[in-house]
């Protein structure tokens, strides 16, 4: 009985698409300027760069943390950035995590795994936690739009 359950699931695995479905070639133009985009906001976020990330954000960004709940004010935001990030906390992406899903005619959507570090605890274990960021193009502008952010 266990052999048949190995055999039943290391097949369902062969016979698995290697891709997710809707997801964009890491070839493609799109998925290049979206990691292209997360790397800019994230070095800027990892530098206290507020102004290079205040310029990626929409100005109706909102912002979902299930732990923090839900911001909607662009300025609290890089206000909080500023207060609990600069200096004490680094990000980084998980980059084989990452998917792009094109929105015809509107942007697209970023998912995949970073950590964060908190530089006061050097020592500290980080474990991977998922974002969902979407990302408004306005006339060849990106804009980081909606964010969730699950620790």
């Amino acid at each position: 009985m266990i052999l048949r359950f190995i055999y039943i699931a290391f097949g369902i695995l062969l016979l698995a698409p290697s891709g997710v479905k809707g997801q964009v070639s890491e070839d493609s133009d799109l998925y290049k300027t979206i990691m292209e985009l997360d790397a800019s906001y994230f070095e800027a976020y990892n530098s206290c760069d507020l102004a290079t990330q205040a310029s990626l954000l929409s100005d109706d960004l909102e912002f979902y943390h299930d732990q923090g709940g839900l911001s909607t004010s662009k300025s609290d935001i890089i206000n909080s950035i500023e207060k609990n990030i600069c200096g004490k906390v680094t990000r980084e992406l998980i980059a084989e995590s990452v998917e792009v899903h094109e929105i015809k005619g509107f942007g697209a959507v970023e998912i995949g795994y970073h950590k964060f570090y908190n530089n006061q605890e050097p020592d500290a274990l980080s474990k991977p936690s998922r974002f969902v960021s979407v990302w408004k193009n306005t006339d060849g502008i990106w804009k980081m739009h909606r964010v969730v952010s699950l620790h």
